[in-house]
């Protein structure tokens, strides 16, 4: 019989300030077993992507709603679960704000990638609780603006629940997990997920405009450069995303337009956003650089380390659309003999790449390799390498 959210009886400890951090830490401490661990963001809201609430649960020492804002030192809390397996939904997601707060795990457990290896269709926190726990979770306040303060009562709820079920959630998921003998294999995944490097910044961010692929001309790119920096100027500087000031469709609109005056600017339909017209002086001038700079943008150099999009394979390099047809189909009936995601038995990128530019020796120990230097993991390697190399003979 399933259990509602109402019907749970959840008790947490709001901490604030680094004396009720400290007092945190000695009980998680003394705790038993691995500590359920979750993070609340304000993207969408805010300029960055902090966290804005910690949850930390263990077994006999409780649960912990932190709030960062009042406190400048987490060293506490991890010298006391720095040693100890945290628990994740999606750990990708919450790692990096927890590392700017100097929390970093040692070693992870991932129960959503721990069920996309297990074969589940629905991942979220919300259905696997439902179906391994029976419990029906309300998923309510994911998308809040976890930066507001006070937060509401029935928020707290949400963020405690998020963690105080992990433990459970982990019990179960890890029993499945040996069952199907997929063990090693998320432990091979949680580990690439937490090592994982962040990616660095790009050189240009204001490429990555959404639409901005439509724009064509060096005096186009540059009024987008102009208006992006613009945008991400106010929007640093009032801690708020830029997307609430005017959205990337206003920016490639204003630059495709390329207004003859401020009032042309006004006028255009297509410029929207809450700060479109109280900031126009703002995009006006933006739109004057970029009329008048002669630091004039190409169009974007090509990756040295990208390849064509497999559709048009059969005409840039038939040789290797005939590897990709014959590779592609084994992939998928051994993930789906193994239940396992295709794209979690080996990425479609990895297998692309490698069948764009296979080694000169086509012995399973060099796909071995190759399949390693595209960053696969040795589970992975293990179970494809042989299927793709069996699937290239001869085949040119």
């Amino acid at each position: 019989m399933t259990v509602s959210q109402s019907e749970l009886d959840i008790e947490w400890t709001m901490v604030v300030d680094a004396e009720g951090l400290a007092a945190a830490a000695a009980a998680l401490a003394a705790g038993s077993g691995p500590v359920g661990v979750d993070a609340e963001r304000a993207s969408g809201f805010r300029y960055g992507g902090e966290a804005y609430l910690v949850q930390v649960h263990r077994a006999d020492a409780g649960t912990y709603l932190i709030d960062p804002i009042g406190i400048s030192d987490f060293a506490p809390l991890q010298r006391a679960i720095g040693e100890i397996e945290w628990i994740f939904h999606a750990a990708s997601q919450d790692l990096p704000c927890l590392a700017s707060l100097g929390l970093v795990p040692t070693r992870i457990f991932d129960t959503e990638l721990a069920a996309r290896l297990l074969g589940f269709e629905r991942v979220g926190l919300g259905a696997i609780v439902e179906l391994l726990l029976d419990i029906a979770l309300e998923k309510a306040h994911s998308a809040a603006d976890w930066s507001q303060r006070p937060l509401p009562a029935d928020w707290l709820e949400y963020a405690a629940l998020d963690v105080v079920l992990l433990p459970k959630l982990r019990a179960v998921i890890a029993e499945r997990l040996d069952r199907q003998e997929k063990t090693e294999f998320a432990l091979q995944e949680f580990e690439a997920v937490r090592t994982r490097p962040q990616k660095p910044r790009p050189e240009e961010p204001w490429r990555r405009v959404s639409g901005g692929h439509a724009l064509k001309t060096p005096r186009a790119l540059a009024l987008t450069r102009e208006l992006w920096e613009a945008r991400d100027a106010l929007a640093r500087e009032r801690d708020v995303a830029p997307s609430r000031l005017i959205p990337d469709s206003s920016i490639v609109a204003a630059a495709s337009a390329n207004p003859r005056s401020k009032g042309d600017l006004a006028r255009l339909r297509d410029f929207k956003g809450r700060a479109s017209r109280t900031e126009l002086d703002r995009w006006w001038a933006a739109i004057l650089r970029g009329k008048t700079t002669e630091d004039l943008p190409g169009q974007k150099p090509r990756d040295p380390d990208s390849i064509p999009h497999h559709r048009f394979w059969s005409q840039r390099d038939p040789e290797a659309a005939a590897r990709l047809e014959a590779v592609r189909p084994r992939i998928e009936a051994e993930a789906d003999a193994r239940n396992i995601p295709v794209e979690n038995l080996l990425t479609p990128d990895t297998l692309r790449r490698l069948v764009w530019r296979p080694p000169a020796e086509r012995s399973t120990e060099s796909i071995a390799l190759r399949l390693r230097e595209l960053g696969a993991r040795e589970w992975q390697v293990a179970l494809t390498a042989p299927i793709i190399t069996a699937s290239f003979v001869d085949l040119p």
